[in-house]
C-alpha cells in the first residue's frame, strides 16, 4: 500500500509532545465515512499549542496534527458526499485533536465533520480562512443576529494582527462598519489600515489597572480574542445594546467584570464556539465567507508554505511573530 507523509504528535511518558514526520498508509488512518485527498491545511494557534505541547490539546496519546484541511473526496460511504467533491473542515473539535488531522496527504473523517466547499471559494481560499476565519465568520454572523449593524456605531477588534482578528477586521470593513483595531504592534499600523481599519488603538494606551464598572459608552460591537482585563474594559465601554463576540483567551481565561454593562446598557456577551457547530450553521457561515463576507485582500492575508517547512512555524506562533495566516500546501 502507498505510503505518504504525515506530521504526527505523540505524548511521551514524560508528558512531553514529540512532533515528527512519519510514513503512513491509508489503512493506518482512523476509521471514518469519507476519505479525502488533502490539498491544503493551515496553522492556527491551537495547532501551535498542540505541536509545542504548550497547551493540553490532544485528547489521546498520538494523533496526526492539523485541525483543518481542504481537499477532494476519493472515497465515501456517506451519501452526502461523492468522489470528486471539494470539501473542507475547520472546527478544531475532533480533527487533529481526537481524530487524525489535516497534516497528511490523506485524511479520513466522519461526514458530519466536513462541509462542501461553497461556490465562490477555492480549496486554497478555504484554508486561507481555516478555523480562524470560520471562527471570525461565526462571530460576525452571531453579532449581526443580535442586532449589530453599521449604523449602530464603531466596532473594536483586539488581537488585530492574529488570524481571527485580522479576518474579522476585513469582514466587518467590507460590510461597511467603522472598525477600530486594538493591537500591541504599532509596526502593523499600515497593514491594519489596508485591511480596512479606520482607526488604530494601541493596547499601551489602556490603563487596565483602573477599569471602571461603566466607562464612556463607545462601541456598538467588539470582537475579543484576549479575554481577561481587555475584555472587562470592552464590556465597560459598550454602547446601549452593544454586542461582544468572545472568541479567545490569548491573554487570560479569567474575567473579572461587573453586571452593570449588561443590565444598565443591555450589552450582550456572546461566546463564539466554532468547535461543535451544526451542519446548518457551518453551511450558512461558509456560504457567507464565499460571498458578502469575503475580504478583497484574502490572497494577501495568507502566505503558503510547503509541508516540509511546517515544523518551523510553531514557535513563531507561540512568540507572536506571525501576522498573516499560514496555508500549508500538502502537495509541495
Amino acid at each position: 500500500m502507498e505510503k505518504f507523509k504525515a506530521y504526527r504528535l505523540t505524548e511521551t511518558p514524560e508528558k512531553k509532545i514529540r512532533a515528527e514526520f512519519v510514513d503512513t498508509t491509508l489503512d493506518q488512518l482512523d476509521p471514518g465515512d469519507v476519505t479525502v485527498r488533502v490539498a491544503y491545511s493551515s496553522v492556527n494557534y491551537k495547532d501551535a499549542l498542540a505541536a509545542t505541547g504548550k497547551g493540553k490539546i490532544l485528547r489521546r496519546a498520538s494523533c496526526i496534527g492539523g485541525i483543518d484541511f481542504s481537499g477532494t473526496v476519493v472515497a465515501s460511504s456517506d451519501p452526502r458526499f461523492k468522489k470528486g467533491d471539494a470539501v473542507l473542515t475547520a472546527s478544531g473539535e475532533y480533527v487533529g485533536v481526537s481524530n487524525d488531522g489535516g497534516y497528511a496527504a490523506y485524511a479520513r473523517v466522519k461526514g458530519d465533520w466536513i462541509t462542501k466547499v461553497p461556490q465562490g471559494l477555492s480549496l486554497w481560499e478555504a484554508m486561507a480562512y481555516g478555523t480562524a476565519g470560520y471562527t471570525a465568520g461565526i462571530a460576525v454572523v452571531r453579532m449581526e443576529h443580535n442586532g449589530l449593524k453599521p449604523a449602530n456605531g464603531p466596532v473594536i477588534v483586539n488581537g488585530a494582527t492574529g488570524g481571527v482578528g485580522s479576518i474579522a477586521i476585513a469582514m466587518l470593513a467590507r460590510l461597511g462598519y467603522h472598525v477600530v483595531a486594538l493591537t500591541g504592534k504599532e509596526s502593523e499600523r499600515d497593514w491594519l489600515k489596508k485591511l480596512g481599519a479606520k482607526e488604530i488603538k494601541l493596547r499601551s494606551e489602556l490603563d487596565l489597572s483602573k477599569i471602571r464598572p461603566l466607562d464612556k459608552a463607545t462601541w456598538a460591537g467588539a470582537v475579543d480574542n484576549l479575554g481577561g482585563p481587555v475584555l472587562a474594559w470592552m464590556a465597560s465601554t459598550m454602547k446601549d445594546n452593544g454586542v461582544i463576540g468572545a472568541v479567545g483567551l490569548a491573554q487570560s481565561a479569567e474575567l473579572h467584570t461587573w453586571v452593570l454593562p449588561f443590565i444598565l446598557r443591555g450589552a450582550s456577551l456572546l461566546g463564539i464556539n466554532s468547535g461543535d457547530s451544526s451542519n446548518h450553521i457551518r453551511e450558512a457561515v461558509w456560504a457567507r465567507l464565499a460571498s458578502d463576507l469575503k475580504p478583497p485582500l484574502l490572497k494577501e492575508m495568507a502566505r503558503t508554505i510547503p509541508f516540509a517547512e511546517l515544523p518551523g512555524v510553531f514557535d513563531d506562533f507561540m512568540n507572536a511573530r506571525i501576522s498573516r495566516r499560514i496555508v500549508v500546501d500538502l502537495n509541495a
